[in-house]
């Protein structure tokens, strides 16, 4: 039986509920995926990552801006082009055309908007030109921590 866009999306529902729970945190020029429903460790406090990439890729629907796959970006690149060729053969070229694979070093408010609201990837990708690079905007943001911060602001007064 020929594939079509259904299958694609097939158990959708599923899969969306499973997004909700997931998180990207960026640490150390890494991106980690955390399932949030799996529990802290009782001595570190961390959970288990689920994936640690150094970059991260989305592929969406371009008009509904739903999630199809997301993670490293040659498997994710793989995926698509072989869903794609999938659509093509069942002669559904106009949904071969809607599958789009965004990858890169996107910020980590950005990723995580995508998995938790639905249709998120289609106005994320009309903003992409002008989005900021997502491993230097939080290196810079998080180069210090806030005890630091204030550690220099006190120093500062005291000169």
């Amino acid at each position: 039986m020929p594939c079509t866009q259904s299958c694609v999306t097939q158990a959708w529902g599923a899969w969306f509920m499973d997004l909700l729970h997931l998180r990207y945190r960026l640490k150390s020029g890494f991106y980690y995926l955390y399932d949030m429903r799996d529990a802290p460790n009782a001595i570190t406090g961390e959970r288990p990552y689920r994936l640690k990439t150094e970059l991260v890729a989305i592929a969406f629907d371009r008009i509904t801006g739903r999630v199809h796959q997301h993670g490293h970006p040659t498997r994710i690149h793989s995926w698509a082009m072989g869903a794609q060729r999938r659509l093509r053969m069942a002669g559904d070229w106009e949904g071969a055309n809607r599958l789009v694979v965004v990858s890169g070093p996107l910020p980590e408010e950005e990723i995580n908007k995508c998995l938790s609201v639905q249709g998120y990837c289609r106005w994320m990708l009309m903003r992409l030109a002008s989005m900021p690079h997502g491993k230097f905007a939080a290196h810079r943001a998080g180069s210090r921590s806030s005890w630091q911060r204030r550690e220099s602001g006190q120093q500062r007064r005291a000169a």
